[in-house]
Parts: C-alpha cells; sequence; structure tokens
C-alpha cells in the first residue's frame, strides 16, 4: 500500500506542478473577498507588458505587479470594472488587453486575415481557370540547322 500511495503523491505532485500559477503575493490580497474576486477576473483580462502573452495575474514582472496594484487601487476607490478597464487602457494603450476590441480601427486588423484568405482563393481560383482554357503548347520540330548544331555537341 506504500508503493501505490508514492505514486499516487507523485502524480499529484506532477499534476499541481501543471496547473496554472498566479503571481499574486499576499500583500496584494484585497481583505474584502469580492473586491479581491474582481480584481482577479480584472487581471486574467490584462496584459503583461513584459511577458507579452501572459496576463498580469500570472506574470512575476515587476510592471505586472504595478498594474495589479493599481487595479486593486481602483477597485478600492469605487470604479466600477468598466472604469478600471478604461483608466489602464487610456494609460498604456489599447494593446494591455489579452482580447481587444473589434471596433474602429481594430475592425480592419480583426477582418484582415479573412479577407487576405478570400482574396487568394479567388486568385487562385481564377489563375487555375484561366491556365485550364489556354492551349496547349505546342513543340516546334527543330530545323535541319538546330539539329546539326544539337548532333556536334553532343558528339563532342
Amino acid at each position: 500500500m506504500t508503493g501505490l500511495l508514492k505514486r499516487f503523491m507523485a502524480v499529484l505532485m506532477l499534476v499541481l506542478l501543471a496547473l496554472p500559477v498566479a503571481a499574486v503575493q499576499p500583500d496584494e490580497v484585497l481583505d474584502d473577498p469580492l473586491l479581491e474576486e474582481r480584481a482577479r477576473d480584472l487581471s486574467k483580462g490584462l496584459r503583461c507588458l513584459v511577458c507579452r502573452n501572459e496576463s498580469i495575474d500570472e506574470s512575476n514582472a515587476g510592471l505586472a505587479r504595478d498594474l495589479r496594484l493599481l487595479v486593486r487601487e481602483r477597485l478600492v476607490a469605487g470604479d466600477s470594472d468598466d472604469e478600471v478597464i478604461a483608466f489602464v487602457v487610456d494609460r498604456y494603450g489599447e494593446y494591455v488587453l489579452l482580447r481587444p476590441t473589434s471596433d474602429g480601427a481594430n475592425m480592419l486588423l480583426w477582418a484582415a486575415g479573412p479577407i487576405m484568405l478570400l482574396l487568394a482563393a479567388l486568385t487562385g481560383f481564377f489563375y487555375l481557370r484561366k491556365r485550364a482554357s489556354a492551349p496547349a503548347p505546342t513543340e516546334a520540330a527543330l530545323t535541319e540547322e538546330e539539329r546539326q548544331r544539337l548532333r556536334e555537341l553532343l558528339d563532342e
């Protein structure tokens, strides 16, 4: 039974190591559990500007810590979730959002991929259609001069 228990504990440890670890430090945690939950939810949607594709909730970077503290500060001040996000976006730009908005100039970025795919498909379709309807290439026979020159080159 001891061997089975050891194996179970080893598997449990591996599973726990594979789980994402939040980088929130104990001194950052708010006393109010509702505010802390809101702060965690907001932090999961904000990008660490140092780590790029990691949320500030997961990042250990100093800037991520500053952003986590800023979010908590704004929540304690009484801001709504939208006001906190707007404040952070005003300060750091829309790049700080892990899921950018799909309005305004970003609409072009959201649509660029499908538009390019459609253009590539249309270009390929018309190219293949034109190629299929093109006359087959005809092979011109060699003239007597060309045959003689070819024999000379091959004999050398």
